[in-house]
């Protein structure tokens, strides 16, 4: 290390630099939620889409629930399949 970069800093590389702005970002949007987020329907939508293809099923029997904890978040999915 240098004499100046001692007093004057290191210039901070871009990844590093591109880490912090992203931590900023995400706290920032973390400290702004919502009650329930605007992806759950596209969610369920496209979950109703995928199982389509494979077993015929209603939009009502899927259920997409977030639930919020001070400390975590539980994505809670129900999907009833019909019987055979």
């Amino acid at each position: 290390m240098s004499f100046l970069n001692f007093f004057l800093g290191e210039k901070k590389k871009s990844a590093s630099l591109a880490k912090e702005r992203l931590q900023i970002i995400l706290a920032h949007e973390r400290g702004d939620r919502s009650p329930e987020p605007d992806f759950l329907p596209a969610l369920q939508k496209d979950l109703l889409a995928v199982i389509s293809k494979y077993i015929k099923i209603n939009a009502e029997d899927i259920k997409v629930h977030l639930d919020r904890d001070a400390t975590m978040e539980v994505l809670e999915v129900k999907i009833e399949l019909p019987d055979r």
